[in-house]
């Protein structure tokens, strides 16, 4: 920088050929004397050392010389005033430069004045000197101003003795503040330390000292193209004019400009940015989230974790992804893969395992499986190519013997599979816009207390979340967004599911599902599900409704509480029993269905809210709470809200326990569904025998198992009216369908009782 460039600033004094007048013996104020005619001064057109020069006389103590134009001062300026002199006769003299400082108001006499003096110790010798003043206190600044003075007058000051004669060349007065812009400027350059720029020299080793030598200023890379061979990291701020390339296991830590655009300006793109800074937040100390401060990033492909980061094993240090937008792009890259296979299961043996592949290479980790027996969600959790083997996330119900599979991989956004364990690891506050090109994420094989939190899912053509694993265990999920890319389509032509669980302990709570095939598929346990939207209709008359949440354990220890269930039902299955038939275990038990609204519109009289389907013969409900909800339908009523999904098996009625359906509230519902219920029972003709039917209340047409009580309202009387004081005993499970109660008197009467029923033993 040079402000007589860059500003058209005039700094040099006129050369003293122009003449005296401009040049005083005083402080070069106006009004102050000059050197021109003073019978001590002349000017000297050739020297053999000056090509024209002053010779003075100095005949006062301090014998001055000033410029009298004003040269300006400049915060930020640095200048430079320089003489050559040499004694030609008489006292040798010591000098210096000299200053008059002042601004609008007059002078200012609280700064230094004068620079760094010299003596002239030989006749004819040519001595320079030189000050250099500025605005700041800097070293090697002889004269610092500070703000106050905004203009100056320059030249020389001549002390010692008197009657000694001199030669001064013409005043120079220069911007040096180049001189200073290593310390002015707030960064250092790393081609200062080395660097080439060529792209094939290893310039890690010149960006390792440069930052080094930054010591709190910011690290610049200027133009060029720099290539990393090793791990470079920048304590200090760092700023990409050129870009860099690195091999794919070298990493780049920025750790105080660790931000999307710095990323994206070192490596060229924010797709390769992204994925850099991915990699450098598994290896910082100091950075525990990568925050895309409000960003976009265009994915245009899937992002494998492990491969980005190098960590196959295990990690369990938290770390946070948050704040923008992951937008997959449109490509090839997207296309599923796709195998077919035919191999053994052993449902006994190896519950988890299939067998007997010959062409395992062509299997993916983490494709989805189908066949016969297949229960949802079932995935490739590894794949033994030399073994011909696959093992699978769950087992299946239904597959025992050889038999074909279809194995269907989805690509995704977020791609951990890779990493075989990841604790703690958390995605708040992004945006997966998947856009119908991909799906979202796909969770480790094991791991826990993964965590979204205030994400959107938007349209992922696949899958939003899935679980190969247990790396869902723990899983937490709040006021999330999940909206399918299938919203335009009938409900049962969807086939992108939201997610999936095979672990225990899932919070899934706040958010909101349009229209999936299904929401969740849950298996596991200690499951807690609170104040969900969750709907899944669409235009048709007479709707097919599919499941919304999709339960597919036995003794599941589950709460769904304070959702609105909107067009779509609760599914309680074993599809992922290898032996689902009951055997010495606990069956269907452990959930509690309470203070949820449930709604659905334009739907056939056929559909239920809650559907429990066994897949095995001999299971039985031990444990069921279905209370405080509302059952609301529009459009059409249905005939009731529950129903058992027979078409494998159906339950044994005669062990229920602890299924209780009470103090809910039914709209557009022809039948209530309640037990305990308790109904009013009118014998008009006096009989022994009073059969009572509740089997119309009795939920999934289970049997009439326990009477709870019996109370009589008002008299009750024999033939001939007589009151009679007699208490009868009850009979349960009586009729063809095991649905009624007979109260069996010691002689015919007729009157009004409440009795209490239930469909289980209580205890």
């Amino acid at each position: 920088m040079d402000i007589t460039i860059t500003d058209g600033v005039a700094l040099m004094p006129a050369p003293f050929s122009a003449g005296l007048g401009v040049w005083s013996y005083e402080d070069g104020t106006p009004g102050s004397g000059s050197y021109d005619s003073q019978p001590n001064t002349a000017y000297v057109p050739a020297d053999q050392d000056f090509a024209g020069c002053l010779e003075l006389t100095k005949t006062s103590a301090t014998q001055k010389l000033r410029y009298t134009g004003d040269t300006p001062m400049l915060p930020g300026v640095y200048l430079r005033i320089s003489a050559r002199v040499k004694a030609m006769s008489g006292n040798l003299p010591t000098v210096r430069i000299g200053a008059w400082a002042g601004n609008g108001a007059g002078a200012v006499s609280t700064v230094p004045l004068a620079g760094p003096q010299v003596t002239l110790s030989a006749y004819g010798e040519v001595v320079e000197v030189a000050a250099i003043v500025g605005v700041g206190n800097r070293q090697g600044v002889d004269m610092p101003w500070g703000t106050a003075p905004t203009f100056g007058h320059f030249g020389l000051d001549l002390t010692g003795p008197t009657g000694g004669v001199v030669r001064i060349d013409d005043l120079r007065i220069e911007d040096v503040t180049g001189v200073f812009s290593r310390k002015l400027m707030d960064w250092v350059d790393v081609r200062d330390y080395g660097a080439k720029g060529d792209g094939i020299t290893d310039d890690a080793a010149a960006f390792e000292a440069a930052d080094a030598a930054a010591a709190g200023r910011a690290v610049l890379v200027s133009a060029g193209s720099y290539y990393l061979g090793s791990n470079v990291t920048f304590e200090n701020p760092v700023r990409f004019e050129g870009g860099i390339t690195m091999p794919a296991a070298m990493r780049l830590s920025c750790t105080r400009s660790y931000d999307l655009d710095t990323y994206t300006a070192a490596f060229g793109s924010e797709m390769e940015g992204f994925k850099r800074m991915l990699q450098a937040l598994f290896y910082f100390t100091d950075h525990s989230a990568l925050d895309l401060g409000g960003r976009q990033v265009q994915v245009t492909e899937p992002i494998d974790v492990a491969a980005v980061t190098g960590i196959s094993d295990s990690f369990s240090i938290r770390r946070v992804i948050s704040n923008g937008q992951l937008s997959l792009s449109p490509g090839s890259a997207w296309d599923d893969v796709t195998a077919t296979a035919t191999a053994s299961y052993d449902p006994v043996g190896a519950p988890t395992t299939l067998t007997g592949i010959a062409n395992a290479s062509q299997i993916p980790v983490g494709a989805l499986v189908t066949g016969t027996g297949v229960g949802r969600e079932v995935y490739v959790a590894a794949v033994n190519v030399g073994a011909g083997t696959v093992t699978l996330s769950q087992p299946l119900w239904g597959s025992a013997g050889v038999q074909s599979y279809s194995f269907r991989r989805f690509k995704y956004a977020l791609d951990f599979s890779g990493i075989a364990r990841l604790d703690k690891f958390e995605i708040t506050d992004l945006e997966f816009d998947c856009s119908g090109n991909g799906s979202a994420v796909m969770l480790p094989p094991s791991g826990s207390i993964f965590r979204f939190s205030g994400c959107v899912f938007t349209k992922p053509k696949d899958r939003a979340i899935t679980s190969i694993g247990t790396g869902c265990q723990g899983m937490l999920i709040d006021e999330t967004q999940f909206l399918s890319n299938e919203q335009a389509m009938r409900a049962q032509d969807r086939a992108s599911v939201a997610l999936n669980v095979n672990a225990n302990d899932t919070k899934i709570r706040d958010s909101r599902v349009v229209r999936f095939r299904h929401f969740a598929v849950l298996n596991g346990t200690g499951h807690t599900m609170i104040g969900n939207h969750f709907f899944q209709g669409d235009d048709e008359s007479d709707g097919v409704r599919l499941a919304g949440v999709v339960l597919t354990g036995l003794n599941i220890k589950t709460t769904i509480t304070a959702n609105y269930v909107d067009n779509c039902f609760i599914e309680w299955s074993n599809e992922h029993d290898p032996a689902p038939g009951f055997s010495s275990e606990y069956s269907f038990g452990g959930l509690t269905v309470t203070g949820n609204l449930f709604t659905a519109n334009d739907v056939a009289p056929s559909f239920r809210w809650i559907v429990v389907a066994p897949k095995g013969a001999g299971h039985y409900i031990q444990g069921l709470s279905v209370s405080n909800n509302v059952f609301r339908t529009f459009a059409g009523a249905i005939d009731r809200v529950e129903m058992v999904d027979a078409s494998v098996a159906g339950l044994d009625f005669s062990r229920l326990r602890n299924c209780v359906f009470e103090k809910n509230a039914f709209n557009g519902v022809n039948q209530q569904s309640v037990s305990p219920v308790a109904l009013e029972f009118q014998q008009n003709t006096a009989a022994s025998v009073w059969t009572l039917d509740p089997s119309a209340y009795l939920p999934f047409g289970a049997w009439a198992r326990t009477v709870t009580g019996m109370v009589a309202e008002g008299a009750i009387t024999d033939g001939s009216g007589a009151k009679r004081h007699d208490m009868p005993y009850a009979l349960t499970q009586q009729g063809a369908g095991r649905q009624q109660v007979a109260l069996t008197w010691p002689v015919a009467v007729a009157g009004k009782m409440l009795v209490t029923a239930r469909i289980d033993n209580p205890n």
